[in-house]
């Protein structure tokens, strides 16, 4: 154990202890409490009441949160008044004294209170906490998302690159930190610890997550990654037990195949473009012999989009037999009507038609369906694309699992990143929208075969 380890654990017991005595006291209300925290100057008073304000958060319930949460919106929020009055004095005198007044006028009281309970050992985790509730809150209540900017605020500071840890993770990572990997994989469920091993042990398989120094048992994001010699068309030849395995020496690609964000509190707090990135570096240093990178990725946005599509169909068309000129927004029925018998099944054969069908519809969902801003629609369609991938390969029939079904009819895309030219393809999606796509790709969008698909 290093000195500055020691030091810092008997810190932490000290404060822990005074902690303890503290609660001994009268807790008081929220009110009071978060008072008291933005009233004491003091590091040591000011740690104690902050402290005792977590823990009282902690042992509060669902309906005592809300009432805490209504609190800070209200009572806590921009005094707009003197936010204007604040802005007429600098546009009649920039110093450095009436920018200072303003500036501070624009911030809430509640975000300096955020920041004083952040000082508290351990609240970083506690305060990530909240926010995952402060999320589930806003469902419920539109008014508490003013909350929320102060939270993404602070999140986006605390959490920015230069303070993010990469670590690769496999069968020697401490337990602990091994049992989070099985709990927040969210693409494709570990089911047991020897399901575990199996993605973490071979020499073809590769685990990384991103930790932040004050949350250093506690996964941010992390990424699985196969090394494989030709791009598989299926996750089930990542997936299955019974695979050939190879060296990593012979390995030619390396296939990000799941990327899971671990706390529900850091949502839109972007780590996935930096650690992607930051893998595919490591791999190419530590493993010459590969030379592509791609995805095999889910469409979870595809399934909602049907449903959508199908709703607002005319009558004459929600029939079982639909004529293969109908369409609805230059996508023809049968397309978003196989989708869905596909996405009703447990399981299903897809015929050859089938297959070329559903890659057409991909096809058109992933380049031409836009949401706000022009982006596309798909969720990690956006992600991959805004990270500067491309858009290479659309695999039908590629996860027959329950899930995959479900979600995407079981299709799943591989975005491909190559390291030469994902920041040219960032800026061109960023400005202006533009999705870059691989030729077999915009054949499936007759008849546009340019070799750049806009968002419309």
């Amino acid at each position: 154990m290093s000195k500055i380890t020691y030091l810092s654990d008997m810190l932490t017991s000290v404060f822990a202890r005074q902690t303890t005595s503290d609660e001994q006291l009268s807790k008081g209300s929220f009110d009071e409490l978060c008072d008291a925290v933005l009233s004491h100057r003091g590091e040591s008073s000011g740690g104690r009441l902050a402290s005792r304000l977590l823990s009282k958060y902690k042992h509060a319930n669902d309906s005592e949160r809300l009432e805490f949460f209504e609190m800070l919106a209200d009572r806590f929020d921009i005094n707009a008044e003197h936010t204007i009055r604040a802005a007429q004095h600098y546009a009649q005198s920039r110093t450095a004294e009436t920018l200072t007044i303003l500036s501070e006028s624009v911030e809430s009281r509640r975000q300096e209170l955020l920041r004083r309970l952040n000082r508290v050992p351990g609240a970083t985790t506690d305060l990530v906490n909240m926010r995952a509730d402060l999320l589930v809150a806003c469902k419920a209540n539109e008014e508490l998302r003013r909350i929320d900017v102060d939270f993404q605020n602070l999140f986006r500071s605390w959490f920015n690159q230069g303070f993010l840890v990469m670590r690769e993770i496999d069968w020697t990572t401490p337990a602990n930190i091994l049992e989070k990997i099985i709990a927040y994989e969210a693409v494709h469920a570990i089911s047991s610890w020897r399901a575990l091993r199996k993605r973490l042990e071979p020499s073809d398989r590769r685990c990384f997550a991103f930790f932040h120094p004050v949350m250093p048992d506690e996964p941010l994001i992390f990424v699985e990654v196969a090394l494989t010699i030709d791009p598989p068309e299926t996750v089930a030849s990542i997936l299955t037990s019974d695979r050939m395995h190879i060296a990593e020496q012979d390995a030619t690609t390396a296939v990000f195949y799941s990327i899971s964000n671990c706390q529900k509190g850091l949502a839109g707090v972007s780590f996935g473009n930096f650690l992607i990135k930051q893998v595919a570096n490591e791999l190419s240093l530590s493993i010459p012999s590969l030379t592509t990178f791609r995805t095999l990725s889910p469409v979870p946005g595809l399934s909602l989009w049907v449903q959508q599509q199908l709703s607002v169909l005319p009558e004459q068309a929600t029939s079982q037999i639909v004529d293969s000129e109908e369409s609805v927004d230059d996508v023809p029925i049968q397309w978003l009507k196989l989708a869905d018998r596909v996405m009703s099944a447990t399981e299903f054969e897809f015929s050859e038609e089938e297959n070329s069908q559903l890659q057409q519809l991909v096809a058109w969902y992933l380049t031409r369906a836009c949401g706000s801003e022009q982006q596309s629609i798909d969720p990690v369609a956006r992600f991959h694309l805004g990270n500067g991938a491309s858009l290479d390969n659309i695999l039908p029939s590629a996860d027959l699992f329950a899930k995959g079904l479900a979600q995407s009819a079981g299709v799943m895309v591989s975005y491909l990143y190559d390291l030469d030219k994902v920041a040219d393809n960032h800026e061109e999606y960023a400005e202006q929208r533009t999705i870059i796509a691989s030729d077999r790709v915009l054949s499936l969008l007759e008849p546009d075969k340019r070799k750049r698909s806009k968002l419309a």
